[in-house]
């Protein structure tokens, strides 16, 4: 397994996103936000396809039940499964000029879903949880891009990126309720080198930032010092995650497809590479409609 970044598949991605390990079926999936597109990839066989089209998503989980959860536009929540969609929420107050960017399930299945301005109208972004039972409530507004999210490994913290802001933030996180509170600054990335982006944290700790504009993803000690930085051959990384049996193999998703002559003749593509550091499992969505 190359220690270097590998393409994997090339589906010219304008805005590939949200790559996430399922294992219930072994594969890789991952998105292409504005088409709608859904991918997946088998690593035993090296066969990818593309899994479900449909509307503009932000971000996607899988359920423990195998559905997947999606993310669309204007608040949009719904369950997607054998192809077919069920809404849960077609929209939520407040959110007509924005969509939803990036989520993460937490340990319990609840999901953390963070907004982003999208068309005109609208400056700022929020962080919801999305509740077992399905409802929703707002735990931070005034985020300018609310984008990657991951935990540590005590459970005791959540990371969160604010792309237009430059920063990571780290909240003290409550596993019962789900409720963040004492934001702390984590990490801020200088403007020179690219936007934060997606991000995930590792089994031992350290936290990685994919670079949009930056060609790079970033390794980040638990005290925000840079332990490593990783170049990719295209402009636009976008995010990551560990997968395989032993958590060892990392993905990452590019993006700037349509415009390869900017963004490298790999925009949009998924890599992959593996450095002999695991990861550890993401986690179920069981949010119940």
């Amino acid at each position: 397994m190359p220690t270097t970044p590998e393409m994997i598949a090339n589906y010219a991605c304008e805005v590939g996103e949200n790559p996430l390990w399922n294992t219930l079926d072994n594969h890789v999936y991952w998105l292409d936000i504005p088409k709608g597109t859904i991918f997946r990839f088998d690593p035993a066989t090296a066969v990818h396809e593309v899994f479900y089209r449909g509307a503009v998503m932000g971000g996607f989980t899988f359920q423990a039940d195998g559905a997947l959860l999606v993310f669309g536009v204007g608040g949009k929540i719904q369950r997607l499964q054998d192809g077919q969609l069920t809404t849960l929420y077609d929209a939520l107050p407040g959110e007509e000029g924005n969509r939803f960017n990036d989520v993460s399930a937490d340990p319990a299945g609840r999901v953390l879903c963070g907004t982003m301005p999208y068309g005109e109208g609208s400056a700022f972004g929020s962080l919801y949880l999305l509740e077992l039972d399905g409802t929703i409530r707002k735990l931070r507004d005034q985020i300018r891009l609310s984008n990657g999210m991951g935990f540590s490994p005590d459970l005791k913290t959540l990371y969160h990126v604010d792309s237009l802001n430059y920063t990571i933030t780290q909240f003290a996180y409550d596993r019962v309720s789900g409720d963040i509170a004492e934001p702390r600054p984590f990490a801020t990335l200088p403007a020179e080198i690219g936007f934060p982006d997606g991000m995930t944290v590792d089994a031992e700790g350290f936290i990685w930032l994919a670079v949009w504009d930056g060609s790079r993803l970033i390794r980040y000690d638990p005290q925000g010092k840079i332990e490593r930085q990783i170049m990719f051959p295209v402009k636009k990384v976008s995010s990551l995650t560990f997968a395989g049996d032993d958590y060892a193999d990392i993905y990452a998703t590019s993006a700037g497809g349509e415009k390869p002559e900017e963004n490298g003749a790999l925009a949009g593509a998924l890599f992959r590479l593996r450095l002999g550091i695991r990861g550890k499992p993401e986690y179920f969505s069981r949010v119940r409609l």
